[in-house]
């Protein structure tokens, strides 16, 4: 189901005198948080246009691919409102050009808009507003108020664990677990599971558990506003050292077909993924006894240097834990074999393991590359887990991977 409706048919009319004034600075920076979601090569000429709206002392601008869309708006000078829609790519790339200072905008006859700075003046084609397709409106009830920072860091540590495969369209998102007292994520790709647990969390609105698939498409364009708006805010900051700002929030939002994302004045919304995400919990190793400890950084280093001389379809390393040393190795006709060695405390029976290093390395950066982690092992042919070695950490993160045979 895609979230756009079909658009009742508007008077011509509309718009047709459609004049403002806009800071350049305003308009990059709303075009830049807005054009990511404007498909590139689509078969529906419209939605490669940014729909732009001015009434009151306020331009509205959208773009939409169909299955998400993101509204923004910024503080202009109306002087006669109205709407139109112009090429976003186009529009993009020439507002960037122009100098500092303010930019005039005119809806013209047959759809053309008239733009102008300084001494430059513009006319680009643009299309009819009556054909452009109707976003949803964030809903006004059952709004849930989620940290900021936190809804960042889950997304950081799972999202790189969602599959790429089309066919496994419930793998193709990850899914946020609200509740009253927490917050989780958990992505999988079949061949290996990231979860991450925000504890201490009080969520309003939410009883019981709340839990959404999120398609990764959305994730990465909430990642994009998150730091906008995070750097935005710092540059407020320094501009009112003294003012107590509140915490960044997120107010989510969904309905049947559509989840909701507002992060300050910028609105994503997205189709929500349909179809049963798999049990998870039932995946969590509960009996891997061996573990050693590592730093993440020290880790990272020797798993990069190993792979080097991995095969390279398969990326496969082994890790052999034994007396005190968690051994990396790997092998292959074409480029030769490499051995690193990490001393850490184990005097349990030696196991090895074989693993994709792109996996582990993946996991080690989301973390930062920081700290110890735990690497947690049962046998040759289970199951293996990381997971960071804090028991004071604010975020509770597991890794679950699935061996390779060697």
């Amino acid at each position: 189901m895609s979230i756009v409706e079909t658009q009742v048919e508007q008077p011509a009319a509309q718009g047709a005198a459609m004049e403002i004034t806009v800071s350049r600075q305003e308009l990059v920076k709303e075009l830049t948080a807005t054009q990511s979601v404007v498909e590139r090569k689509t078969t529906i000429p419209i939605l490669s246009n940014f729909l732009i709206e001015a009434d009151g002392d306020r331009l509205n601008i959208t773009a939409t691919d169909l299955d998400q869309a993101i509204r923004t708006s910024a503080a202009v000078k109306v002087k006669k409102p109205g709407a139109c829609t112009i090429p976003a790519r186009k529009l993009y790339d020439y507002i960037k050009l122009l100098p500092d200072g303010d930019i005039s905008i005119k809806l013209l006859d047959n759809h053309w808009v008239q733009i102008r700075s300084g001494r430059s003046n513009t006319k680009m084609v643009g299309m009819a507003r009556a054909n452009y397709p109707q976003v949803p409106e964030f809903p006004t009830v059952a709004v849930t108020s989620i940290p900021a920072l936190a809804l960042k860091t889950l997304i950081a540590r799972t999202i790189f664990a969602i599959s790429n495969e089309e066919s496994r369209y419930t793998l193709n998102g990850a899914l946020l677990v609200l509740k009253a007292e927490s917050l989780a994520m958990v992505a999988t790709d079949g061949h290996r599971l990231s979860f991450v647990e925000k504890p201490g969390e009080s969520l309003d609105g939410i009883s019981g558990e709340k839990r959404v698939l999120i398609p990764r498409k959305a994730l990465q364009e909430l990642q994009q506003l998150l730091v906008s708006a995070e750097s935005e805010r710092e540059a407020e900051e320094k501009r009112a050292p003294k003012t107590q700002f509140p915490p960044l929030t997120v107010e989510f939002a969904d309905d049947e077909h559509t989840l909701f994302f507002r992060v300050g004045h910028r609105t994503l919304s997205t189709r929500r993924l349909s179809g049963q995400f798999p049990n998870f919990e039932a995946v969590m190793p509960r009996d891997n006894t061996k573990f050693a400890v590592v730093r993440c950084s020290e880790l990272s280093s020797a798993i990069q240097r190993v792979a080097q001389f991995a095969d390279e379809r398969s990326g496969a390393i082994r890790l052999r834990l034994e007396s005190n040393e968690l051994k990396i190795s790997s092998s292959s006709t074409e480029s030769g074999e490499s051995e690193d060695t990490i001393d850490t405390p184990y005097s349990g029976d030696p196991i090895v393991v074989g693993f994709n290093s792109g996996y582990i390395l993946e996991f080690l950066k989301a973390l930062g590359n920081e700290g110890e982690v735990r690497l947690e092992f049962k046998d040759s042919q289970s199951a293996g887990q990381m997971r960071p070695e804090d028991p004071d950490a604010e975020y509770r993160s597991r890794y679950v991977l699935m061996p390779m045979r060697i």
